[in-house]
């Protein structure tokens, strides 16, 4: 259990004392996938979402989830983030919305784990605004794509 930065050596969850560390400039991105019929994303392509732009409403979710993260994910530190980037694009070809979130701090921890909500959050946006016209969309690929800063370096997903 070593290896497990949020358990101690008794087996416990602890939230990480971020404090020895440096203040740096952390930056991560990630990216998720909303799947659909090609009816579906024709809805939105053409304006026609009864609740509206399903795209500006997911944008937006997306930036207030990755500011929320810490009221959802246990042991995450509440973060003064400076930059929350969400962009949602139709993806015609594989019948999807594309959604990248990128996430900037200057601060000792990183900021993974809000990317990857702000992209969940905008995920399931974009799903709540669908599901009256398709119940069997498929919320996928939701990842971590790189990340930059801090002691463990950089990271770049292959």
């Amino acid at each position: 259990m070593s290896n497990l930065t949020h358990i101690d050596q008794d087996g416990n969850a602890v939230m990480v004392d971020v404090s020895p560390k440096e203040v740096t400039e952390r930056i991560a991105t990630a990216r998720g996938q909303v799947s659909m019929s090609p009816e579906t994303l024709n809805l939105i392509k053409v304006g026609d979402v009864k609740k509206g732009d399903p795209l500006t409403v997911a944008q937006l979710a997306g930036i207030m989830g990755a500011k929320k993260t810490p009221d959802l994910i246990p042991l995450c530190h509440p973060l003064a983030l400076t930059s929350v980037k969400v962009t949602l694009e139709l993806n015609e070809q594989d019948y999807a919305v594309d959604i990248e979130a990128t996430c900037k701090l200057k601060g000792r921890t990183g900021v993974e784990m809000e990317a990857l909500t702000a992209v969940s959050v905008a995920a399931l946006t974009v799903y709540d605004m669908l599901k009256a016209a398709e119940k069997s969309m498929q919320i996928t690929n939701i990842r971590l794509v790189h990340k930059a800063g801090g002691k463990s370096g950089d990271y770049t997903a292959q």
